[in-house]
C-alpha cells in the first residue's frame, strides 16, 4: 500500500497496483451468496428463496447494498483504469450480473407489497451512483450495462419521489438510513442525468431539513457501528446545494468550533478494537467517508479559512488510518470498505 499525501492530492494514490488489490476484492465477492444478510419481508411462503432467487443481480458481497457499491466500484476503477489486468474479469462479470432480465427482476422485486422501505435511502442511493458512472461512458458494454438498469434506476427515482415529501424530518445517524447521505448521491444522479424533477425536490428537502441547524453537538455523535458521520455528512450535501458565500455562513454557524480545532472526537481517528466484528468493522468506513467529506467541504469554504485547513489535515490523518485497513484479511470489511477507498481517492 503507498503512503498517503496530501488529501487534495490523493487521486494520484489511485494507481494501478491498488485499483488491482480493490478490484481482486469486488470481484471475490459480487458472486459470492454467502454469508448473506438479506433485508427481505417476507409476504407468503413462496417468498422464502435464497438470495440469489431475490437478487440476480445484487446477491453476493454479504447484503444488497454492499454488492452495488462494489459494482459500482468495479465500473469506476474500469474507466479509470481501462488496460487493468482484472478489466476481462471485470467485464465478464459486470456481464452475467448486469443483464437485462437480472435488473428486471430487481426492480420487479421493489415494486411488490411492502418493498417500500426496502434499502431506503443508503442502497438506493449506490444504485443512482452506478447508473451516474454508467450514463455518460462511451463504452458498448457501458452503453449496455446502463441500458439495462433504467427500469432499476426509474423504479428508485419514482421512490425518491414518492418518498420525501413524506419524509417530514430528517434521519441523523452514522448508518444506513442517514437522510443527508441519500441525498447526495442522488443529486449527483439528477444533475448528471438532467432529471430536474427530482434535483429540484433534492435542493427544497435538503435546505428544510438542515439549512437552520446551529451548532451541531458534533462531539456527542459518535457510535460504536458508525460508517458516517452525521455532521460532516450533512455538510457535504449542504456544500453541493449552496453557493460558496452561502456555505461558508452556514458552516460557520453549524459547526463554529471547528476552526478551534474542536471537536477532538470529530477531527481524530477513532480506535477500531477488533475488525473481526462486521459493525465494529463500519468505523473503519467512518475513516474515509469523514476524509471525503472534509475535502469536500475543506474545497467549499474560502483559502484563507482556518477551518478549510484544519478539515484538510484532518481529512489526512482520515485517509491513512482507513487505507491502510480496507484489506483486512475480514471478510466484514473486505466485502464493502475497497469501495468507499475508491470513492474518497477518485472523487
Amino acid at each position: 500500500m503507498p503512503s498517503p499525501g496530501s488529501s487534495f492530492q490523493c487521486n494520484a494514490l489511485l494507481n494501478t497496483e491498488l485499483a488491482s488489490e480493490f478490484a481482486r476484492l469486488a470481484l471475490r465477492c459480487i458472486t459470492r451468496e454467502y454469508p448473506n444478510q438479506p433485508s427481505h419481508v417476507i409476504n407468503e411462503p413462496s417468498e422464502i428463496k435464497s438470495p440469489r432467487s431475490l437478487h440476480p443481480a445484487f446477491y453476493g458481497c454479504f447484503d444488497w447494498h454492499s454488492s452495488v457499491h462494489s459494482h459500482w466500484m468495479l465500473v469506476r476503477l474500469l474507466r479509470l483504469f481501462p488496460e487493468l489486468p482484472e478489466a476481462p474479469m471485470i467485464r465478464a462479470a459486470l456481464n452475467e450480473n448486469l443483464t437485462a432480465a437480472n435488473l428486471l427482476a430487481e426492480a420487479t422485486y421493489l415494486k411488490q407489497p411492502n418493498r417500500q422501505s426496502f434499502e431506503r435511502m443508503y442502497g438506493w442511493a449506490w444504485l443512482l451512483k452506478l447508473a451516474k458512472e454508467l450514463h455518460d461512458w462511451q463504452d458498448p458494454d457501458a452503453t449496455a450495462w446502463s441500458r439495462n438498469l433504467q427500469p432499476l434506476a426509474g423504479a428508485i427515482v419514482a421512490g425518491y419521489l414518492d418518498y420525501l415529501p413524506k419524509l417530514t424530518y430528517p434521519i441523523r445517524i452514522g448508518t444506513h438510513t442517514n437522510t443527508a447521505f441519500g441525498l447526495a448521491f442522488a443529486l449527483e444522479y439528477a444533475r448528471t442525468c438532467n432529471h430536474r424533477e427530482l434535483e429540484t425536490l433534492i435542493v427544497e428537502r435538503a435546505r428544510a431539513y438542515y439549512s437552520r441547524d446551529v451548532s451541531y453537538p458534533a462531539e456527542w455523535e459518535l457510535s460504536g457501528n458508525d460508517f458516517l458521520s452525521p455532521s460532516l455528512t450533512e455538510a457535504d450535501l449542504m456544500s453541493r446545494i449552496m453557493q460558496p458565500v452561502e456555505f461558508k455562513s452556514w458552516f460557520d454557524r453549524f459547526l463554529p468550533s471547528i476552526a478551534a480545532h474542536k471537536p477532538e472526537m470529530l477531527l481524530h481517528p477513532v480506535k477500531v478494537s477488533d475488525r473481526s466484528d462486521p459493525m465494529i468493522a463500519h468505523l473503519d468506513g467512518l475513516h474515509l467517508s469523514r476524509a471525503w467529506c472534509m475535502r469536500r467541504v475543506a474545497s467549499a469554504l474560502p483559502q484563507q479559512d482556518p477551518a478549510r485547513h484544519i478539515l484538510i489535515e484532518s481529512a489526512d490523518r482520515h485517509m491513512k488510518e482507513g487505507l491502510i485497513h480496507v484489506s483486512s484479511g475480514h471478510y466484514g470489511g473486505e466485502h464493502w470498505l475497497a469501495s468507499f477507498a475508491v470513492h474518497l481517492l477518485s472523487t
